[in-house]
This record gives structure tokens, sequence and C-alpha cells, in this order.
């Protein structure tokens, strides 16, 4: 096993995937997006409502955009992707008002939407092809890894940035960089990874096809179970994830907003950096335990965390509140791996990208709700209480969603 290994990780190609995942995850601007969208006046209402803007677009392009991966290229669509990325970026470092933001927001969820899931297909292919499937979680485990150094370098340069810039907005335009570099690295991969299934579909065909694959997969009862499992734990943490930015900026007693973002630009650059740790190796530990405990075990510890952030909150008390955010973000990117190697047991190849696509789906249609909400019962009853109802919440999904153990 071990000499496998070590051939996977001298592969040019799992190399290349590696590096994708790291340029992809230079944003520098994600340790202060909420706080530059409050500079405008933007409550946590309307921020609610831009990220669920975001999310309604990756909602109705996501199953589609699976489709269009499969039958047109999921080389070509990953490059296409980018170039809406690059559109985002662009129109947040102009934009000052929320219709701008807006539309920032829709060109960024363009960009997931045609991103999530086409890669993490094309690695499972490119594993087959090498007889490599059974090291799925490791290598998946390894790339997704790559992607979070990449979130830890681009914390800890973002604490440069934000003091060697003129303006924050200036964060944006310097994002576009690495963006540019991943498009061409994606140009750079092998064609036959582009999988073309046909090179004509009429829209008919595109609709039936959709609703033939829909259909298979939701006969799929345990693979169901599995997909909404995995989208409702990442959809509560997508919600919540950034809020760590208000709640300094209210808890820390300071005169400059510069020293809460420095201080940001440090706690994200360890989150990701012990989360990269924690993808890399958590190979080990579905060694040792099976998939669906840990699926169990990861939903009921971000039950618990929410509940004591909630709780720091009221007790104003700085480092539980640091902890516990570092928990969740380090426990969400272990579970990852688990599940693209727990969920792609049971589904065929050529539902893959599609699978992957349905449970970002659910994702986003949890966030469209829940990201509005969150923050108007954060505007007007607390950022506390807001995480006291999801966290009630996580323990009633918890419960629903267990798997059956041996």
């Amino acid at each position: 096993m071990s000499l496998y290994i070590e051939e996977i990780k001298k592969d040019p190609i799992i190399r290349k995937f590696s590096l994708y995942g790291l340029l992809k995850n230079l944003k520098f601007f994600e340790p202060y997006l909420i706080i530059y969208l409050l500079s405008f006046n933007i409550s946590l209402l309307n921020i609610g409502f831009l990220y669920s803007i975001r999310e309604i677009i990756i909602y109705i392009f996501e199953v589609p955009s699976g489709i269009i991966a499969d039958h047109y290229g999921k080389k070509n669509e990953l490059m296409m992707c980018f170039l809406f990325y690059i559109a985002s970026f662009l129109l947040f470092f102009i934009g000052s008002s929320f219709y701008l933001f807006t539309i920032a927001m829709i060109f960024y969820g363009l960009g997931e939407a045609f991103r999530s899931g086409t890669h993490k297909s094309m690695i499972l292919t490119y594993l087959e092809k090498k007889n490599w499937f059974s090291y799925k979680t490791f290598v998946y485990g390894r790339t997704r890894s790559y992607s979070l150094i990449g979130s830890s370098i681009s914390s800890f340069l973002s604490i440069i940035l934000i003091i060697a810039l003129p303006a924050t907005r200036w964060i944006f335009l310097i994002t576009t960089l690495p963006y540019i570099a991943d498009f061409l690295l994606i140009l750079s991969y092998p064609d036959d990874l582009n999988e073309k299934q046909v090179t004509q579909i009429r829209v008919v065909d595109f609709i039936k096809l959709s609703k033939d694959n829909l259909i298979d997969i939701f006969k799929q009862k345990f693979l169901l179970k599995i997909v909404l499992s995995s989208s409702t734990y990442d959809g509560i943490f997508k919600t919540i994830k950034d809020y760590i930015q208000p709640i300094l900026l209210v808890l820390i007693a300071v005169e400059s907003e510069k020293t809460v973002k420095v201080i940001l630009g440090i706690l994200y650059g360890l989150f990701f950096l012990f989360s990269s740790l924690a993808s890399r190796n958590v190979y080990k530990l579905r060694n040792i335990f099976d998939a669906s405990k840990l699926m169990n075990y990861s939903f009921l510890i971000q039950s618990i965390g929410l509940l004591f952030i909630a709780l720091s909150i009221q007790l104003k008390n700085i480092p539980m509140g640091i902890a516990m955010f570092f928990i969740l973000y380090v426990i969400k990117d272990a579970r990852r791996p688990i599940f693209v190697d727990f969920s792609s047991d049971y589904m065929t190849k050529t539902q893959r990208a599609t699978v992957l696509s349905i449970e970002s789906q659910v994702r986003s249609f949890f966030i469209i709700i829940m990201a509005p909400f969150i923050g108007y019962i954060s505007d007007n009853l607390g950022i506390s209480t807001a995480f006291l109802i999801l966290s009630l919440l996580a323990f009633f999904l918890t419960a629903i969603l267990k798997f059956k153990t041996s």
C-alpha cells in the first residue's frame, strides 16, 4: 500500500490537482468579506440576502452544470467557471452598493455552480484510469489539504495586503491573479479528462437526461441520506462560518478596525492550516472507524460547537468562541473527504458529477433559506440567539440523519 501512496504522491496529474486547489483558495478577501460589506452600511439581513442570492444561482444551475460537464467536457466547464469568478471579483472591486454587490454575487454563484462536483469527478475518473480508485480517500484528502493550505497562505498574506493596500477593495483585484493562473493550469490538463460523452444534445434530450438521472438517484434512499447529511451539515457551516468577523468586531475593544482585520487574518490562517492537516490525515481515521460513525459524530460535534459559540457571545468569552470556530472549521474539512469516499461507494460512474451537483444544490437551498433568516435574527435578537437556533436545528438534523452503525 505504501508503494502505491508514494507513486500517487509523485504523479504529475495528482500534483496538478493539488495545485489547482491551492490556487482556487487564494481568496485574499475571505477573512474580511462581511466587514467589507458592513462598511457600506449593509445590514446583516441584507448580507444574508447577498449570500442567499449567490446560493439561488448555484441552486438553479447546479444540476444542469453537472450534466453539461458530463456532456460538453469537464475541463471546458472548469475554465468557464473561472471567468465567472474573475468577473465577480472585479465587480466587488468597483462596487459600493447593494445592487452592484448583488451582480457580483450572481457571477460568484455561477462560478461555484460550474465548478462544484466537476473537479472531484475528474479526480475520481483519473483514479479509475490509473487503478487507484481504492485510494480515493487518501487522494481527495491530500488534494483538499492543498486547497486548505491555499486558504491558510491566503489568510496570512491578506494581513500584509490589508496593511499595505490603500483600501480593502484592492484585495479583490489582487485575487484575480491566482484565478487567472488556475484558468491556465486547467487549460494544461490532459484532454482525456475532458470526458465529452456527446458533441451535440438537443434541449429535449437534455431535460429528459436530467429527469432520468434525478429519478435514479432519488430511488437510492441510502445515497440520498448521505447527500442530505453532507449538504445540511455544510449548509449550516457556510451560513455561519464568517460570523466570526462581526463577533470579533463587537467583542474586541480596539480603536482601529485594522487591528481586528489583522487578528482575523491570523485566525483564518490558523483555522485553514489545521484544517489542511485534518483533511490530509483523515484517511488514517477512516481506516480505523466506519464512515457512517464519522459522519454521525461530526454532526453531533457541530451541534455542540454552535451551542458553545452562542454561550461564548453571551458571556463575552472570546477564547471560547474562537476555540469553537476552530473546531468547526477543522471538523468540517475533515468530514468532506469522508463524504466523497462514502458516497462514491453507492453511485455509478455516470452519476458522479450529477450526484455531487445535487449535494451542492441541496446545500444551496438550505443556505437560501437560512442566511437571510440568521441575518434577521442577528440584527433584531442578537447573534447569540441566531447561533442558539442553529444549534437546536443541528441537533434535530443529527437525530434524523443518523446512520446505523455496526
